[in-house]
């Protein structure tokens, strides 16, 4: 099992910047990719950015050349730098792990999830 846990999430103004942090703890032997998605009020939960074990970075086009996300496979957390926040940035971020295929149990893990809310 692995237990993952976002931190970071707050009240902000457009044009400013926070940074999201999701710590995994249990079974992290191997971890293939460790992402973030987002969930608006009556929307969809969307994919933001992931970072996989092999270096790829890949991102939501509506957040290119803002958001950075990068990962400490030392100690298993995963960041998301969020710059020029805009009020449709508004929304729970949650956090994905995604073990290896090769390890047993579930393929992912999410959080409990982290409230940014971008004020106009």
């Amino acid at each position: 099992q692995v237990r993952v846990v976002e931190s970071g999430g707050g009240l902000v103004q457009t044009g400013d910047s926070l940074r999201l942090s999701c710590a995994a703890s249990g079974d992290t032997s191997c971890i293939s990719a460790m992402g973030w998605y987002r969930q608006a009020p009556g929307k969809e939960r969307e994919f933001v950015a992931t970072a996989t074990s092999s270096g790829g970075l890949y991102y939501t086009h509506s957040v290119k050349g803002r958001f950075t996300i990068s990962r400490d496979n030392a100690k298993n957390t995963v960041y998301l730098q969020m710059n020029s926040l805009k009020p449709e940035d508004t929304a729970v971020y949650y956090c994905k792990v995604e073990p290896c295929p090769i390890v047993p149990g579930p393929h992912d893990y999410w959080g409990q999830g982290t409230q940014v809310t971008v004020s106009s």
